[in-house]
């Protein structure tokens, strides 16, 4: 428990950057300038109540898949239980653990972390997630191996809880030994928990229309707006032009249409 209560107060202390969606709700409520964030953070939070705390750290504080990698790895097919989240919580506070909260000017504030925002992080991480055996075998495959601390981390995500969906997990890295590709760990995830298939047999039967859907999508979103207006190309083209980011989301639906492709014709072999 030792190594684990280091590990985890050593992801809390890294450095975070501030993402302006903290900046506009500290700014839009606290009457401040936008450049005084920082200073907010260590002469007001700590005057503020509990909730008006998470509520403003929760951005910065909110694990990712590649957090919950790093308990997922050291933690392997182990649990740890709910009941002892509240002496994690405890111990971390009293270290006590300090968020590091780096602003748009490479300042770095120093924020002490409250029980709340401690306990929110705990609960999210999934610690109590565990990896069935057939699942863990298979990923010792080398196919896996460059991805297998992230996988250690999607395996326990509480979509593969029920046996018959975490069936698609096993299967899926059953087909993918000699197929994988780098991100198809994430891809499969992301069908999983957009789409939430019941059971293998659910998801040979839904693949085809969820790829008519994003073809569909894409066709939709191939199709750039002409400027008519030259003033209205002046005001919104170049570097402003929102088209960049449209072409960046038609290519994220490509790549997920290609991985739908490949799934299905994987499961069709098999089942």
């Amino acid at each position: 428990m030792h190594e684990l209560i280091d590990t985890l107060a050593e992801q809390l202390e890294r450095p975070k950057e501030v993402p302006s969606r903290l900046v506009d709700h500290v700014w839009s409520t606290n009457e401040i300038d936008r450049d005084a964030v920082g200073e907010f953070l260590v002469t007001r939070l700590p005057d503020l109540e509990d909730y008006e705390h998470e509520l403003i750290l929760s951005p910065l504080y909110t694990p990712k898949l590649t957090d919950q990698a790093l308990s997922a790895e050291l933690l392997g097919q182990a649990s740890v239980a709910e009941t002892e989240w509240s002496g994690i919580v405890q111990q971390l506070e009293s270290r006590p653990t300090t968020g590091s909260i780096l602003t748009s000017d490479g300042k770095i504030y120093k924020v002490p972390l409250r029980e709340v925002v401690l306990e929110r992080y705990i609960r999210l991480l999934r610690l109590n997630g565990s990896i069935p055996d057939a699942v863990w075998v298979l990923l010792q495959q080398e196919a896996f191996a460059e991805e297998r601390t992230l996988f250690k981390a999607i395996a326990r995500r509480a979509i593969w809880e029920r046996a018959p969906r975490a069936a698609i997990l096993k299967a899926f890295l059953e087909w993918s030994q000699d197929t994988y590709l780098a991100g198809d760990g994430l891809r499969l995830l992301s069908v999983a928990e957009d789409h939430r298939p019941k059971d293998v047999a659910y998801l040979v039967k839904r693949l085809p229309q969820w790829q008519e859907a994003l073809r569909k999508e894409i066709e939709a979103a191939d199709d750039p707006k002409p400027f008519f207006v030259e003033q209205i190309r002046d005001s919104h083209g170049f570097e402003r032009d929102q088209r960049q980011r449209e072409e960046d989301r038609i290519a994220e639906k490509q790549d997920e249409l290609v991985f739908l492709s490949r799934l299905q014709e994987a499961l069709k072999r098999r089942y």
